[in-house]
C-alpha cells in the first residue's frame, strides 16, 4: 500500500467514525452507556471487557486490580504503585493524564487552536473573560485521552485548588475528525474548570472536558461524590491541595484536558502532534528555571 493510500484510508475512518458518532443522539446514547458500563457481574463484565478490548487500545498490563465485576470498574481502573513515575524536577509541570498531544502553543488575543485553521475564543471555553485574560501570552496544551487509556487524571505540580465551575452541555466527539468539523467544540461540551493555585502565586487552570459515551466527570475536591452532571452548573470554592502527582479525578470513560498556564511557564520543545504522552511525563518549565 502506497503512503498516500494510507494516509486516505486514515482519513476515510476518521470520516465514518465521525458520522457514527455525532449523527446519532449523543446524549441519550451517552446515558444508555453509562447505565450498561455499570452492570455488574462477570457474565456481562468479560464480554464487554474483550470487546472494548478488541475495538482500543487497552493495555491493563499496568492495572491494579486483574478482574472488573463492571466495565465501567474497568474504564476507572487505578494503576500499580510507580507505574507512573513523576518527574521530581521542581522546574517542571508535568502531564496530568495519560493522553495523545493536540493542538497547543502561546494564546494570543484571547485564542487558542482547536485544529489547523481553527480557533476558539478562551473566554467561552472558561465562561470568565478575567481569567482568560490573565492567559493572554501564556501556554495552553490540549491532552486528549482515547478509550483505551487510563482516565485519572493528577495534579501537575504542588498546588491548591482553589475553585471549581461545572459547565453543562453537549457530548460532541473530540476525536481530531469532528475537531476539525464542529466550531468551538470545547466550548460546546460538558466541562469542569479547576483554579489551581501554586506555592510561587501563579494560576494554572484545567479543564477537563467530557465527550460521547463519557458526559461524567468526578472530582476529589468537592464533597459531594456524585458525577458533576447529576448536581448542576454551579461554581463552588474550595482549598484542597494536591502534591504533584496526585490524583484529583477521572473521567468514566475518554476524553480531553486542556492545560492553562500563565506567561513565564512555557510549554517543553520537542514534542509532535499525536505524541503519546503519560502521567507524570514532563510538559512545562518555567522559564526562569527555578520553579515554585
Amino acid at each position: 500500500m502506497s503512503g498516500r493510500d494510507f494516509v486516505g484510508r486514515i482519513l476515510e475512518q476518521q470520516r465514518l467514525n465521525f458520522l457514527l458518532t455525532n449523527r446519532i443522539p449523543r446524549r441519550r446514547l451517552t446515558q444508555f452507556m453509562g447505565w450498561f458500563s455499570k452492570l455488574r457481574g462477570a457474565w456481562i463484565s468479560r464480554p464487554s471487557i474483550a470487546i472494548w478490548k478488541f475495538f482500543a487500545d487497552v493495555d491493563l498490563s499496568d492495572s491494579r486490580e486483574t478482574h472488573f465485576q463492571s466495565l465501567h470498574d474497568c474504564f476507572i481502573r487505578e494503576l500499580k504503585p510507580g507505574a507512573r513515575p513523576i518527574d521530581p524536577d521542581p522546574t517542571l509541570l508535568v502531564s496530568p493524564c495519560d493522553a495523545l498531544l493536540g493542538a497547543r502553543g502561546t494564546v494570543t488575543d484571547g485564542m487558542v487552536l482547536q485544529a489547523k485553521g481553527s480557533s476558539y475564543s478562551l473566554a467561552e471555553l472558561l465562561e470568565d473573560p478575567a481569567l482568560a485574560n490573565d492567559y493572554d501570552g501564556g501556554s495552553y496544551v490540549t491532552l486528549r485521552l482515547t478509550a483505551g487509556m487510563y482516565h485519572r487524571f493528577h495534579a501537575p505540580y504542588d498546588c491548591i485548588v482553589e475553585q471549581v465551575t461545572y459547565v453543562p452541555g453537549d457530548a460532541w466527539n473530540v476525536n481530531p475528525a469532528a475537531l476539525a468539523r464542529i466550531d468551538q467544540l470545547f466550548c460546546l461540551n460538558e466541562r469542569a474548570i479547576l483554579r489551581c493555585r501554586l506555592r510561587s502565586g501563579e494560576l494554572i487552570t484545567l479543564v477537563p472536558v467530557a465527550a460521547i459515551l463519557v458526559a461524567s466527570i468526578r472530582l476529589r475536591c468537592l464533597k459531594e461524590a456524585r458525577p458533576l452532571r447529576a448536581q448542576g452548573p454551579r461554581t463552588e470554592s474550595c482549598a484542597a491541595r494536591y502534591a504533584k502527582g496526585e490524583e484529583m479525578g477521572w473521567f468514566e470513560h475518554g476524553s480531553t484536558i486542556i492545560v492553562l498556564a500563565p506567561a513565564g511557564i512555557t510549554l517543553l520543545p520537542g514534542f509532535r502532534d499525536e505524541e503519546r504522552m503519560r502521567m507524570g511525563q514532563p510538559l512545562l518549565r518555567w522559564q526562569s528555571g527555578s520553579g515554585a
